[in-house]
C-alpha cells in the first residue's frame, strides 16, 4: 500500500465510521491500536467530532466483578436508549501478545446489541491498569457517537490509578472476603474514586466493608463532591439503577461546578505529553537501531562499562545530533 493509498483509505474509513459503519469503526481501532500512520491520520480527522461522550472508569482488584458490573451498567444504559462503548483492558497473552478476552466472553449477551460496541485491548506490558492506546480508542468511540464509554481496567491492584486521568467519573469497586478488609481500602486507589461500590453485597461480610469505607471517607478531604458509597450485586443486577443515577449526578456536578472543563484541560495536557514522549522515544530508538548504537550501549551496560543513566544520555544525545 502506498502512502497516498493509505491516506485515502483512512479518510474513507473515517467518513464511513461517522456515518455509523461498525466495520469501519473496527478497522480504524485496529490502525490506532497498532500505531499505524492510518491510525494517526484517522485520529486527526476524528478529533473535532469528540467531546460528547461521558467516560466512566471502572476499576478495582482482580475478581471484584468489574466485567459483570460493566455489563449490567451497559444494559441499564441501553434500557434508557443510550449508545454504549465498552473498552475492556485485559492482560496480555504471553503467547499471542493479544488480549486474553476474558471480559468480552463475560459480556457475550451484549455483542448482538447494535447499540453496544465492545473493544478488548491487551495491556502489551503497560502498567497502571490501561493499555498505551486506551485514550486513543476512547477518542475514536467518542467520535463514533457513543453516549457513554465504559473503560474497565485490567485489575492490577492498588497502584491502578491511571484511569483517573482518562475517565470523567471513576467507579472503584470493593468486595467482601478479599483477605484483609483494610488492605482493600488503603488510600491509593480509593482517593481516585468519584463513586465507591461494594459489589457482591449479597454476601454476609459486605456490611463490614461498607462500614469501613464510610469510616475512611469520613476522614478523607471533601472537595465539593461527596463520594457516594453504594451496594451492588452485579450478577443479580441489584443496585445498578442507583449506580447509574450516581454517575448522572456526578456528571451534572462536573458541568455545574466547572470541573468538567478543568478535567478536559488536564486530560489534554496529559495526552499531549504522553504522545510526545512516545513519539520521541520511537524516534530515538529507530535511529539507534539503524546505526547500531542501541546494541552497543546495551553491551556496555551489561559489561559494567557504562551506567544506564550515562548510556541513556548518550543514546538521546546521539539521536539529537
Amino acid at each position: 500500500m502506498t502512502r497516498r493509498q493509505g491516506s485515502g483509505q483512512a479518510s474513507d474509513l473515517v467518513q464511513r465510521l461517522l456515518a455509523g459503519d461498525r466495520w469501519a469503526l473496527t478497522r480504524v481501532l485496529t490502525f490506532v491500536e497498532n500505531g499505524y500512520p492510518e491510525g494517526r491520520q484517522a485520529l486527526g480527522e476524528l478529533f473535532s467530532h469528540t467531546g460528547r461522550a461521558h467516560i466512566v472508569g471502572i476499576t478495582g482488584p482482580t475478581g471484584c466483578g468489574k466485567s459483570t458490573l460493566a455489563g449490567a451498567l451497559a444494559r441499564e444504559y441501553r434500557r434508557r436508549g443510550a449508545k454504549v462503548g465498552i473498552v475492556a483492558v485485559d492482560p496480555t497473552s504471553p503467547f499471542s501478545h493479544g488480549a486474553l478476552l476474558g471480559d468480552r466472553i463475560r459480556m457475550q449477551d451484549l455483542t448482538s446489541d447494535p447499540g453496544v460496541f465492545i473493544r478488548s485491548m491487551a495491556t502489551r506490558g503497560a502498567l497502571g491498569g490501561l493499555a498505551v492506546a486506551t485514550n486513543d480508542v476512547v477518542t475514536v468511540l467518542d467520535a463514533a457517537g457513543e453516549d457513554v464509554v465504559l473503560v474497565e481496567t485490567v485489575g492490577a491492584g492498588q497502584d491502578e490509578v491511571e484511569i483517573a486521568d482518562t475517565a470523567h467519573t471513576t467507579v472503584v469497586i470493593n468486595i467482601p472476603g478479599a483477605g484483609d478488609d483494610m488492605q482493600a481500602i488503603k488510600a491509593g486507589i480509593l482517593e481516585i474514586a468519584d463513586i465507591l461500590v461494594v459489589n457482591k453485597a449479597d454476601q454476609p461480610a459486605a456490611e463490614s466493608v461498607y462500614k469501613q469505607l464510610h469510616i475512611f471517607m469520613d476522614l478523607a478531604r471533601n472537595e465539593g463532591w461527596e463520594v457516594p458509597i453504594l451496594k451492588t450485586a452485579a450478577h443479580k443486577e441489584q443496585g445498578i439503577v442507583e449506580l447509574l443515577e450516581a454517575v448522572s449526578r456526578h456528571r451534572a456536578y462536573l458541568t455545574e461546578s466547572g470541573r468538567l472543563e478543568e478535567m478536559r484541560r488536564h486530560r489534554a495536557r496529559r495526552q499531549l505529553l504522553s504522545v510526545a514522549q512516545r513519539m520521541l522515544l520511537e524516534g530515538v530508538l529507530a535511529q539507534a537501531r539503524e546505526n547500531g548504537r542501541l546494541e552497543e550501549l546495551v553491551e556496555a551496560i551489561a559489561a559494567r562499562e557504562l551506567d544506564p543513566h550515562t548510556a541513556a544520555a548518550r543514546l538521546i544525545g546521539g539521536a539529537a545530533q
